[in-house]
């Protein structure tokens, strides 16, 4: 029987791996604090090898950006366990970038979908067209899912075009925008509320009909954005 009266195993100076228990239930496994492509690479591999070499009890695993959260049935196994055998998995990982499938989002960036496209067009010094090209450019990475289905976060939006969020919010945002803020990019899957900067919206669907494959990306996808003009957004929205 599991208990989570144990040592979360920080050590004094700080360094990583970290490992917390969460609950009964979980362990939070934290191989850094900033968002860096070699930090969810190696948070990938973890994730790749714990799918390989099954650890006894695990139930469930959740990349982030630079954490992995290890849920495990408490009856079966505990956090010590887990945390042993994470640490056996840490040592024989190599450093061999994590395999992804290439996904293609098409993506309008004409009015009315891109409402803030001006405005990051001024904040950034470049021209309108300029700040759709360099998005484009972008080499994107699904690295982690947030609080709602589907809603993907993506690594890799060029340094030029990351600016800080919005001062306030803006609700009823619709599905399928395309925002930008910071490194980061995403495609809405709700009709949301966001401080992001609007800059296109994709007809993409993202979420589908399948419990083995319910949404468009996986952990460690590739994503690259198409760009298509309202003619061709209404075509591919009708078709679905």
């Amino acid at each position: 029987m599991s208990s989570v009266k144990i040592d979360p195993v920080i050590p004094p100076d700080s360094a990583f791996p970290r490992y917390r228990p969460v609950a009964d239930h979980a362990l939070l496994v934290e191989l850094g604090e900033a968002i860096d492509p070699a930090l969810y690479e190696r948070i990938w591999q973890l994730d790749a090898a714990l799918a390989a070499h099954p650890i006894e009890g695990v139930t469930e695993t959740v990349p982030a950006y630079a954490s992995l959260l290890i849920d495990f049935d408490p009856v079966v196994t505990d956090h010590q366990r887990i945390k042993q055998a994470v640490e056996r998995l840490l040592r024989e990982s190599g450093d061999k970038r994590a395999a992804g499938t290439l996904r293609e989002m098409l993506v309008c960036y004409e009015s009315p979908f891109a409402p803030d496209l001006d405005a990051v067009a001024s904040a950034t010094g470049l021209d309108p067209e300029a700040v759709i090209a360099t998005h484009l450019a972008g080499s994107y990475r699904v690295v982690m899912y947030g609080f709602v289905p589907g809603f993907a976060y993506l690594a890799g939006t060029p340094e030029v075009l990351r600016l800080p969020r919005k001062p306030t919010p803006q609700r009823g945002i619709p599905a399928g925008s395309v925002l930008i803020a910071g490194p980061q990019c995403l495609v809405t899957t709700l009709t949301m509320p966001t401080g992001w900067w609007i800059i296109g919206r994709s007809p993409t669907a993202i979420l589908a009909e399948d419990s083995d494959q319910p949404f468009l990306f996986d952990v460690g996808d590739s994503v690259r954005f198409k760009r298509i003009n309202r003619r061709d957004f209404d075509i591919a929205a009708r078709r679905g």
